[in-house]
């Protein structure tokens, strides 16, 4: 694709989280290479963060928003509602002969599906296909999809079993940066990086946490208005006597700002992640990190740059962190495992412009 020409960008969300960090990186990329940029997304801290040269097409909310029960049905008629409105919203700029369409997420594949870019849209894959809902989606776009780009050699898979073109590009982080870590804080802090929903696993962090008396763990991330049932059943439980004034709730925050408070991160996901931009940015850093034995998570451990244990597993969770708070060697090896693993697959210098070529050529 030659320069002066325009990449589309579409978003399902307006909150910032690891795949929109990504998505904001290849807005740069773009811009260094003289495209013209467009991001369909809706208001919020996404839209504020965009360049000053990129435009902003303000379109709904397109995802479920975590709600559930009856509750879930009127979310998804509503959903379907902002598909539509977001596709006309779209659309002359989708359908002209010189744009590019990235969708960056899978609840925006059908806003392409509807808008017919004549070049199709190339799908940035940043969630593992694991459920029905996410199929049935998946299927509605099909025909939209020009390339499926993973981040993940373990997210392709699901994706060539439906029939997708993939092809895998992973992320990256910044690199070189400072270590962090070495001696502990007093007490220890454990912490986890990720949006407050069900599936990434702050309950089994806490309950595992709860083993470890003389342990704080530390909760950053906000959340969907649909999961505050969610988000209160957390600190309900923060709040029981075994860990009573051990856990703190974060909020927004930027990656380095918690991860100078940490002494062993985790990522405790109970369903694949695809490929967890924060547990890279806590590897880059030299700090040790726990996380569950699937998806883009297992890439990134495996082989000693962190430790993987079973999802969903309190106890085994408990005894990994643990294990790497009594041994400041095995802390110090890790980290310098995890650097290593991120200088030599993930710096973003190289990995950003490879993940840009994918999707636009």
């Amino acid at each position: 694709m030659t320069s002066g020409t325009t990449v589309l960008f579409l978003a399902h969300t307006g909150q910032v989280s690891g795949a929109e960090k990504v998505l904001l990186d290849l807005i740069d990329e773009a811009d260094r290479r003289g495209h013209r940029t467009v991001i369909a997304c809706p208001a919020g801290p996404l839209a504020d963060r965009v360049p000053s040269t990129t435009r902003h097409i303000p379109i709904g909310e397109l995802g479920l928003g975590g709600e559930r029960g009856a509750a879930r049905g009127v979310a998804a008629l509503r959903m379907f509602a902002r598909w539509f409105a977001a596709s006309r919203a779209v659309r002359t700029v989708a359908r002209r002969p010189d744009t590019a369409t990235v969708v960056n997420s899978l609840f925006a594949l059908p806003v392409a599906a509807l808008c017919r870019p004549p070049r199709g849209a190339s799908w940035l894959v940043h969630d593992t296909m694991t459920s029905l809902k996410q199929r049935l989606v998946v299927r509605f776009a099909r025909s939209a999809i020009r390339v499926a780009v993973s981040v993940s050699d373990a997210t392709a898979v699901p994706l060539r079993a439906a029939g997708l073109p993939v092809v895998v590009s992973h992320n990256g982080v910044q690199w070189p940066v400072p270590r962090l870590g070495g001696e502990l804080h007093s007490p220890p802090v454990v912490g986890i990086l990720a949006l407050l929903t069900p599936w990434k696993g702050h309950r089994v962090l806490l309950d595992a946490v709860a083993n470890l008396p003389d342990i704080r763990v530390e909760l950053a991330g906000g959340s969907f208005p649909g999961d505050r049932e969610y988000v209160e059943e957390l600190r309900e439980r923060a709040s029981r006597p075994d860990l009573a004034g051990r856990v703190e709730f974060l909020g927004h925050t930027d990656a380095l700002s918690a991860l100078r408070r940490w002494d062993v991160v985790v990522s405790a996901s109970t369903s694949p992640e695809a490929g967890p931009l924060s547990v890279l940015e806590a590897m880059s850093y030299g700090l040790p990190v726990i996380g569950t034995d699937h998806g883009g998570t297992h890439e990134f451990l495996d082989g000693g740059a962190g430790i993987l244990v079973e999802p969903g597993d309190a106890a085994a969770l408990t005894g990994a962190i643990s294990k790497v708070i009594d041994d400041a060697d095995g802390r110090r090896a890790l980290g310098s495992a995890a650097r290593y693993r991120v200088a030599s697959h993930h710096d973003i210098n190289e990995t950003l412009p490879e993940l840009m070529a994918r999707l636009i050529s």
